[in-house]
């Protein structure tokens, strides 16, 4: 992965370098110019530092403040896409194992595979920038993503396959949206980056998924007419996958 330095990176690089001693007479005086920075770097990595004490459900809430970094300032929204593309391995890699094995036609299996291999590279991006950028990601998936892959194991034959092709094309819409806006306004080089990549994984997914036949676009549009919900909220289950469900337990 490319490491850019801006000309303001280098400039400060070259001053540190070319620094010259302090005098006595300053030292105190830079003694209490030091402590103040010290105290505002503390308060702005705080955030980040005591999100290793939260859950998955809670990674919305990381940090209210854009981050300095030298790759680019780390807004909130910036963080909140590393984080969702995170969460998003967390849950769709284990799905996508599940259909290559429980698929009953080629193409589920086939979205299955396209899943396990886009975001096992995803994964292992959004990991690398997040050590990169300071950033703790979460390591295990929401409670809302738990039950999705309930669901997923509940669900048998077409069943299955109708389940899981319209919970995952629904979480990719979601989330696409978010990847454009990311992609457009990010100051970071390195999620500049990263949106990219999820870009063409995303879109990929979502194509792949719509290929098995068995997305129900009726419902996603009912839901797409609901109400939307507040920022960092979790989506409902999907009313197809939900109403497959409840199909499937009353046969």
């Amino acid at each position: 992965m490319r490491h850019p330095a801006s000309g303001a990176a280098r400039r400060r690089a070259r001053r540190a370098t070319g620094s010259t001693p302090l005098r006595r007479r300053h030292l105190t005086g830079t003694t209490l110019i030091l402590a103040g920075l010290a105290a505002t770097l503390a308060a702005l990595v705080f955030p980040v530092w005591t999100y290793a004490d939260r859950s998955a459900d809670e990674a919305e809430t990381l940090s209210t403040s854009t981050l300095s970094t030298q790759y680019g300032p780390l807004s909130p929204l910036d963080q909140d896409f590393l984080t969702k593309v995170r969460l998003a391995g967390l849950w769709e890699l284990p799905a996508g194992r599940q259909a290559e094995r429980k698929g009953t036609t080629p193409a589920v299996r086939t979205a299955g595979e396209h899943l396990v291999e886009g975001h096992t590279l995803l994964d292992a991006r959004v990991r690398n920038v997040a050590r990169h950028l300071g950033l703790v990601l979460p390591e295990e998936p929401t409670a809302q993503q738990r039950r999705w892959l309930d669901t997923l194991d509940s669900s048998q034959g077409e069943a299955y396959d109708r389940d899981f092709a319209t919970l995952l094309r629904q979480a990719h819409g979601t989330v696409f949206p978010l990847v454009a806006q990311v992609r457009a306004s990010t100051r970071n080089v390195l999620v500049r980056e990263l949106a990219e990549d999820a870009n063409t994984t995303v879109l990929d997914h979502i194509k792949v998924l719509e290929a098995t036949g068995y997305v129900d676009f009726d419902a996603m549009a009912r839901d797409a007419g609901a109400a939307s919900p507040p920022p960092g909220s979790v989506v409902p289950l999907p009313s197809a996958a939900a109403s497959a469900t409840s199909a499937t337990s009353a046969s």
